[in-house]
């Protein structure tokens, strides 16, 4: 229900005005508030903007772009959502054969450990599936935390496999996809696949050297 909320409440949002700003929230049960109204008072702190007003010309060239801002931001701030699903990673790990490190750096990178996230393109979830790799992945409840840590988990296997076990292009791969990754026979040249590969391998790093494994 909380899934089915979420993917109503994005499309409300993409189909809203462009000319207005709009602030998001996840409250303690998961539902997620928005307004075009700027937040004010004592609650402001807990509003985030996630689209701004579209601007021409100088305007827009002063006040930047916003058009890979996700549609609902990670919001779970709490700290134990680092242990939350660690079964779930455990299992997939294991199932699969793939680091628990590396997973929790994908986890870490694409949705902070939130569930609920959704970005401007439409990837979901904690390992943010796109809805073609969700469904190649066999993952019908694409929000629900293991199924997406096992679809995520599975599509790195299988990444993995076609790259045989370069940790660099599975990364990339999992980002760009693999038929951008085969072409280049390297991570693509383009500064937002480097910057995902650098961010998810400074991850795998340091929690591999924290645990081990």
């Amino acid at each position: 229900m909380r899934a089915l909320f979420i993917a109503v409440a994005g499309l409300l949002l993409v189909a809203g005005s462009a000319r207005a700003d709009v602030w998001s929230y996840t409250d303690g049960d998961g539902v997620v508030h928005f307004t075009n109204v700027k937040p004010a008072g004592k609650g402001k702190k807990k509003w985030k903007r996630v689209m701004r007003t579209a601007a021409t010309g100088k305007a827009a060239a002063k006040r930047g772009s916003c058009d890979r801002c996700d549609v609902v931001p990670a919001t779970d701030d709490s700290r134990d959502r680092f242990a939350r699903y660690d079964e779930y990673i455990a299992e997939a790990a294991e199932l699969y054969q793939i680091p628990e490190s590396l997973i929790r750096a994908v986890i870490k990178v694409e949705s902070d450990y939130d569930p609920r996230v959704v970005s401007s393109k439409g990837a979901r979830g904690l390992m943010q599936l796109m809805p073609a790799a969700a469904s190649d992945m066999r993952v019908d409840e694409v929000h629900d935390p293991r199924e997406n840590i096992l679809g995520g988990v599975r599509y790195l296997r299988i990444l993995a496999n076609k790259f045989d076990g370069d940790l660099v292009l599975t990364i990339a791969a999992y980002h760009s996809g693999a038929g951008k990754v085969s072409r280049y026979n390297e991570v693509p040249p383009f500064p937002r696949v480097q910057k995902y590969v650098r961010m998810v391998l400074k991850r795998y790093y340091q929690y591999r050297d924290a645990v081990g494994k």
